[in-house]
């Protein structure tokens, strides 16, 4: 696993290590050899997590270890996220928070000029992926009223409200809870229109 080592991972924090594991079966060791060899401080791990669950404590934790500065380093990508909105997502607040990631499989590596790039790639991915969303649920309605359906009664939230709550929950980190109430709506309300939408959540 030495090969994989990226030499050029220089932060001025910390380097922080995550692994997963979709069954108990499967063994996590390659990954913490991986993640030992590219010398991180501390490694999360999720084992037996499946990468579609929305909640993963070891990355949760892994997560609010983070600081500005730090370096959070996976084997592969898709240890990370769960979907590939989910990996834009997560890259774009890393991003925005000042944090770096390298995948060591992918030879991706945020610390260098290049590696940069990466996340300039995933936030436009993001916004494509929300526009898609948005695209799709305007005509998905007006095509349900031309047909004379019924839509249902009239939703607290539309769609550009819930692709913005949305954004700031997964690209800023905001709680929840905090952005239904900006929205002056419940958060339960926030989660059903998540869910409608088809959209993932961090927390």
């Amino acid at each position: 696993m030495t090969a994989l080592f990226l030499p050029s991972i220089e932060v001025k924090g910390r380097r922080i290590g995550y692994a997963r594991v979709s069954t108990q079966d499967q063994k996590l060791r390659m990954q913490l050899d991986a993640l030992k060899a590219a010398e991180c401080e501390r490694i999360f791990k999720d084992h037996g997590v499946s990468g579609g669950k929305a909640s993963r404590p070891g990355l949760d934790r892994a997560l609010k270890t983070l600081q500005r500065g730090d370096a959070l380093v996976v084997l592969k990508l898709d240890r990370l996220g769960r979907s590939v909105q989910h990996l834009s997502d997560l890259l774009v607040r890393f991003g925005n928070e000042g944090i770096h990631f390298c995948s060591l499989a992918e030879g991706i590596n945020t610390t260098t000029p290049g590696g940069k790039l990466v996340y300039h790639l995933f936030a436009a991915f993001a916004e494509f992926q929300r526009d898609i969303i948005r695209e799709n649920t305007v005509l998905g309605l007006e095509a349900a009223k031309q047909r004379g359906a019924r839509v249902g009664r009239p939703r607290l939230l539309d769609i550009n409200e819930i692709l913005e709550g949305h954004r700031h929950v997964t690209q800023f980190g905001i709680p929840i809870g905090k952005v239904a109430e900006r929205l002056d709506v419940s958060h339960a309300t926030l989660t059903r229109g998540f869910k409608w939408a088809g959209l993932t959540r961090l927390n």
